[in-house]
């Protein structure tokens, strides 16, 4: 350590020996032992600071070679430099030479000296070290001083490694421990030791085994251990029960490997988690008791039907909730009656509506038998519950045995099936028990807690709510239902020439009852008017409206309207078809009228689906060839909305042919458009006809199972002609002749006819109605009589105004023509038509 002036400090090496590899970069493998990792370098001086010993680690630390060292004073290593290889400054200062004689001079005197030195590296820069030196003499007495340096960023990296060793084992609140190759414990801390309830001196050379005092959670370790130790997969958060009390820890294992590679054995870091496990138990059950409110929920909410919304509610809540559950209402409500008003007692009529069970067999079904009619003693649990509405847990042997009588065939087949534990809640709405809702678990399971209880109630509560929803959506249902089929024609008139047939069929259960309708309607001459209409909405309203339709239809259709004009009116009728003054309606329908005597239709839609034509082929006979085709008519605007835009179009209909008008929910589907249900419905029409009746059934079966729950209307009507010789018709020139014409053409018709009782009355009319035409037509008459069910005689002129009824006095002379129709006739009225005016009259026949 001096720094004489007559020992220059070292020269750097030649070129080609500057970048000479360390000692043990030639192939010397590293052992990977603390020491190296600290890198101890060797010097070895005499006492006047010459190097005689310059070691390997010394000459890889500070950059000098040996050759270039040994023999010289180290005061070169001294002096300027100050700052580290990245350009940081160095702490302490550098020393100079002269504090370099110092230093040695206290070494000679103590007989050895520590401390922070500042060397200058070959590069220039200050590696920091420190010292630790040693007067010493050697075999012959000569002194000589070895010393002993280390980097101090490889010393003070290796204190802090070890300082968060220490503190890690000392303070943490974690269980740590330390195990070798044998899974000994090498060490562990006090944290560990007070979970495993064993001095941390006593673990010690011992193994897990020896240490827990459970053998099957030791054992079950130790194979996680020697995995680990193995294979070097660590295990991390591995949760199990506590070994010591009660609780859980999370356990996690690292095995442990040197610089060189080599396994030393395996850490062990012990938490203990019981809070977080707790934590996480109770939010799995809050999360599994809000799925299964969601989930029964979700089943009885879109259950409308009070039978079918206990059966659901009873099989939601197995397994989830209970092995076995049950639903018993009072017997009125299970079939959507009235709630009870009535105090329970001994004798009230209850049944057994819902039921659920994991398994099924003879025991079971002894137990809760579907459909059971059933009544409870007031002083059983069940009876407590329905008079008081407050639940009733059933937990014990003796509790469970005198649930009712001694001896019940159902106590002993609870038994059987191994029931431990039973729940009576009430099921409530407006303050009034429905039933029970009755849930038990078997042996293998807990017991119902207090919580349990809470999670029943708010279970029953719900189930209450819909349950009566559903009682009062089926009674609305029924009554709209009522009112609709009241509406509805019990039967259609009989019309020569036409066969009807017809169907209605209300949407399903979950919907409410709409405003579909149909009418045939027998109008003069012996035509017939066929209408179908569809209200827009579902429920009372709908059905109201649809009558109130359903009339004005049949009013005007008694005008003798034309299709278009019929449907321009009704939609005229604004606010006296509306539910309320604040809301409108609208309606779509189609309105046809058959002559059978002409063979001709007329026909008008608002809105509605096009009509279907089913034409006879072949021989026209029921069963034949035929067709079905759409008809392409002009749609026009649904009823309600305003605008009119009606046409009447106007059809040759041949002998035989098959009307078909229907509603929407015949054609709907949730999957497909209505194109394809037109489509379909015209393929299934052009089948074989054996009957209308049949036809309407097997149109009905043919509706897609995914439709829409509309309500269905169908009419279909056969339309022929009248018998041959039926009808007979004449036309008259404007002259005083056409009179008396017309009573000869009449008078042998009616002779004919074998209808001589009708002669002198059909005479006088029809006299008196063709005078009337002469006087003010001044045209072509026409006269024309048809015998149906009635005798229908019609006379027609150019003038389209109608002839104006009045009362005559006896001073007048003439005005009693209409008088005489009006009196002698069953019924009579106008029209009008292309060409002018038509006034008909009707005769019974004899």
């Amino acid at each position: 350590m001096s720094a004489s002036g007559d020992s220059p400090a070292p020269e750097p090496p030649p070129p080609d020996r500057a970048h000479a590899p360390p000692p043990g970069a030639g192939g010397m493998p590293a052992t990977g032992t603390l020491l190296d990792t600290l890198r101890v370098a060797v010097v070895m001086l005499d006492t006047t600071g010459r190097v005689l010993l310059w070691s390997p680690l010394a000459e890889e630390v500070l950059g000098w070679a040996g050759e270039h060292i040994v023999g010289r004073r180290v005061g070169g290593l001294f002096g300027p430099g100050g700052h580290t290889p990245e350009g940081e400054p160095v702490t302490p200062p550098v020393q100079t030479a002269a504090e370099a004689e110092r230093l040695l001079g206290e070494l000679l005197r103590e007989g050895r000296w520590e401390g922070i030195l500042a060397l200058r590296h070959r590069d220039g820069h200050t590696v920091q070290v420190e010292a630790r030196a040693s007067l010493l003499v050697d075999g012959d007495g000569r002194p000589f001083v070895l010393a002993s340096i280390v980097e101090t960023s490889r010393l003070r990296t290796l204190e802090h490694d070890l300082a968060a060793l220490d503190s890690l084992f000392d303070s943490s609140p974690l269980g740590v421990a330390i195990f070798d190759k044998e899974l000994r414990y090498v060490r562990v801390n006090d944290a560990l030791a007070g979970m495993n309830g064993v001095p941390a001196a006593a673990h010690i050379g011992r193994t897990i085994v020896e240490v827990m005092p459970d053998a099957r959670t030791a054992e079950s370790l130790t194979a996680l251990q020697r995995d680990v130790l193995v294979t070097g997969r660590p295990v991390i958060d591995l949760v199990s029960p506590a070994p010591v009390g009660t609780g859980h820890r999370s356990v996690s294992y690292h095995r442990l490997v040197d610089r060189a590679g080599r396994v030393l054995g395996i850490s062990a870091t012990v938490i203990d988690v019981t809070e977080r496990v707790e934590a996480a138990a109770k939010a799995e059950r809050a999360r599994r008791r809000l799925t299964l409110l969601n989930d029964v929920g979700s089943r009885i909410a879109g259950q409308l039907d009070v039978r079918r919304n206990a059966e659901e509610l009873a099989a939601a809540l197995v397994p989830d909730f209970c092995d076995y559950s049950g639903v018993v209402l009072h017997s009125q409500l299970a079939k959507g009656g009235e709630l009870p008003s009535a105090t329970y007692t001994d004798n009230t009529p209850m049944r057994q509506t819902g039921v659920g069970a994991v398994n099924w067999n003879s025991d079971v079904v002894r137990m809760i038998r579907p459909g059971q009619a059933m009544s409870f003693d007031r002083k059983s649990p069940f009876g407590q519950v329905l008079a008081t509405g407050r639940p009733r847990l059933l937990s014990s042997s003796d509790e469970l045995a005198s649930m009712t009588f001694p001896d019940d065939p159902k106590v002993r087949a609870t038994f059987a099936v191994g029931i431990r534990s039973l729940l009576v809640l009430p099921l409530r709405a407006h303050g009034v028990v429905l039933g029970l809702l009755i849930v038990s678990r078997a042996e293998g399971r807990e017991a119902f807690d207090q919580e349990d209880i809470a999670l029943g109630m708010e279970l029953a509560d719900r189930a209450g709510a819909a349950l009566d929803n559903a009682r009062l959506y089926v009674r609305e249902r029924e009554g709209a239902l009522m009112l609709q089929r009241s509406l509805l024609p019990r039967s259609t008139p009989a019309a020569p020439g036409v066969d009807v047939a017809y169907r209605y069929v209300p949407g399903s259960s979950a919907a409410e009852v709409g405003g579909d309708w149909f009418d045939v309607l027998p109008l003069a001459g012996g035509r017939v008017a066929f209408v179908v209409g569809d209200v827009m909405g579902h429920g009372l309203g709908a059905a109201a409206t649809m009558g109130r339709l359903r009339t004005a239809v049949r009013t005007l259709a008694a005008l003798d309207m034309k299709p278009d004009e019929l449907l321009r009116r009704v939609g005229e009728l604004g606010e006296d078809l509306a539910q309320s003054p604040s809301e409108g309606w609208m309606a779509t329908a189609v309105y046809a009228v058959y002559d059978p005597s002409t063979r001709r239709c007329a026909i008008a839609q608002a809105g509605h689906p096009p009509p279907v034509v089913i034409e006879p082929g072949g021989d026209g006979e029921e069963g034949g060839a035929h067709e079905a085709r759409l008809l392409d008519l002009p749609p026009g605007l649904p009823l309600g909305v305003g605008g009119g835009g009606f046409e009447t179009t106007e059809l040759d209909i041949p002998d035989g042919t098959v009307l078909v008008l229907y509603t929407d929910g015949l054609i709907e589907s949730r999957r497909h458009d209505i194109g394809t249900g037109l489509e379909r419905l015209r393929a299934t029409l052009s089948r074989p006809l054996d009957s209308l009746e049949d036809a309407c059934d097997g149109l009905l079966a043919t509706m897609e199972p995914g439709r829409e729950p509309d309500d269905v209307a169908l009419l279909m009507a056969r339309l022929g002609t009248l018998p041959g010789g039926s009808t007979a018709a004449w036309s008259f020139p404007a002259e005083a002749s056409a009179v008396r014409l017309a009573r000869r053409r009449v008078r042998d018709t009616l002779a004919e006819w074998d209808l001589p009782e009708l002669v002198d009355v059909t005479v006088l009319l029809v006299s008196e109605l063709v005078t009337n035409s002469l006087r003010y037509a001044h045209g072509p008459i026409g006269v024309r009589m048809v015998r149906g069910g009635s005798l229908l005689v019609e006379v027609s002129d150019p003038l389209p105004d109608p002839p104006q009824e009045r009362v005559a006095t006896a001073e007048d002379e003439g005005g009693r023509g209409l008088q005489l129709v009006a009196g002698a006739s069953r019924r009579w009225g106008t029209r009008h038509g292309p060409l002018g005016k038509t006034v008909w009259f009707e005769l019974a026949l004899p």
